[in-house]
């Protein structure tokens, strides 16, 4: 509005999406005088949260007001609050080749969806599913973010390559079907799961590359078991409901390493 106060240039309107035929390329001063006024008029609550503030305050101050317009995501809020390298890793991974193989690049980025998944796989491989004690699991999210950030170079070269091997494991064994509630004679295409997601590339991350190789020569075998597997009801609600419960965290990694173990016994 007033470039000139700050010694910066002109800002001009581009690419608007409703308003191009009108507005496009104009400034600050070219606008209609009613226009300016609104602008000028307009005001901007602005909320400060003083250095060293706990982190579980302004995840909770951000709950609160993040209420107006289109509210942020927890992956949102999480990329907002915690900065470091981590958001890059995420954001690698999440625009890799593996993983846009293994989703079919179904999984949208605008919410940062995509990001999340693969912090869950990284969650889960700095935890190991057995020693899963959270009940917070935004908490459990959040802690991981923060223990890549701590990673020297060698760790984080070891997350990306055990999610790539994962992601094209999962795409050669299980398809069009990787992380979705597969059903026998069905070619319907069922959306991602993300507590599958977790379940089936974790433990897929936790085979040799002899087991991948039997897993890849029983593709057909692996899609039956995983259907009969998605048949069971306490399968089923560890994957659908409250899927952050610590029983159920458990349940449905036990059960898909159990069925990989099965299937890759010589």
């Amino acid at each position: 509005m007033d470039p000139d106060s700050i010694g910066m240039p002109p800002l001009i309107l581009k690419n608007l999406e409703y308003l191009g035929k009108d507005y496009e390329g104009r400034r600050f001063s070219d606008l209609p005088g009613r226009l300016q006024t609104r602008l000028l008029e307009t005001e901007v609550v602005v909320h400060l949260i003083r250095q060293g503030t706990p982190e579980p305050v302004m995840f909770n101050i951000f709950a609160r007001i993040n209420t107006g317009g289109r509210s942020l995501s927890r992956q949102e809020l999480r990329h907002a609050l915690i900065p470091g390298r981590v958001r890059d890793l995420l954001r690698e991974l999440a625009e890799s080749e593996a993983y846009q193989k293994a989703t079919l690049g179904s999984v949208r980025p605008e919410r940062m969806d995509d990001r999340e998944m693969v912090l869950r796989f990284i969650a889960f491989r700095l935890t190991e599913p057995e020693h899963y004690l959270r009940r917070d699991f935004d908490e459990f999210l959040r802690d991981a973010m923060h223990e890549v950030n701590g990673l020297g170079d060698e760790g984080v070269s070891r997350l990306r390559n055990e999610f790539t091997r994962s992601m094209y494991a999962a795409h050669e064994i299980f398809g069009y079907y990787a992380f979705r509630k597969y059903k026998l004679k069905e070619s319907r295409r069922p959306p991602i799961n993300k507590a599958l997601f977790e379940a089936v590339s974790v433990n897929l991350a936790r085979r040799t590359d002899h087991e991948l190789d039997i897993l890849r020569g029983r593709r057909e075998q692996v899609l039956r078991r995983l259907a009969l597997l998605l048949e069971e009801p306490a399968f089923e609600r560890s994957i659908s409901l409250a899927t952050g419960d610590i029983g159920k965290v458990r349940l449905r990694f036990a059960a898909v390493d159990r069925l990989l173990k099965e299937l890759t016994r010589d």
